[in-house]
């Protein structure tokens, strides 16, 4: 019986040194969500302020929300200039977030700025990268108040 402990406990042994001896890489899905082995580990990769898709998903989703619960007939019509004002502003161990600002025209004619920022994991259930925005003027419900300071670094 004592030697069947000594062979399990070798076995350990020989198991966690492999482990730790393996090179870094980076952090499954079970890893980033459930912070196993030690907490999430971030690829910080996220897409450019200009990235059509984030800004897609800011026109979609302003859209949705206004014709959902204020004015139907406004929309985002174009955004001009976009510029990125922070990367990363809490350090490496926080969510990286790439906080983005860009001039926009809204169907009333009114030009005002979108602050929003790029996010990792913050998609669908934490899948992909995510967007939170805040466009000045038309934060109705106040969610980033005052004056979408909120949604800045």
């Amino acid at each position: 019986m004592r030697k069947n402990g000594e062979v399990l406990s070798l076995a350990l042994s020989a198991a966690i040194a492999l482990t730790t001896a393996a090179p870094a890489r980076a952090a499954s899905w079970l890893e980033m969500n459930f912070y196993l082995f030690g907490g999430p580990r971030y690829d910080a990769w996220l897409p450019a302020c200009d990235n059509p898709i984030a800004l897609a998903k800011i026109d979609i989703h302003f859209a949705i929300k206004e014709i959902r619960f204020w004015n139907p007939s406004l929309f985002i019509s174009r955004f001009g200039e976009t510029r990125e004002v922070a990367y990363r502003p809490w350090g490496d161990h926080a969510i990286p977030r790439r906080f983005c600002v860009a001039k926009t025209l809204l169907s009333d004619g009114t030009e005002t700025v979108t602050y929003y920022a790029i996010g990792e994991d913050l998609g669908f259930a934490g899948a992909t990268w995510g967007v939170e925005w805040c466009v000045l003027g038309a934060d109705r419900n106040m969610a980033y108040s005052p004056r979408c300071k909120m949604a800045q670094p």
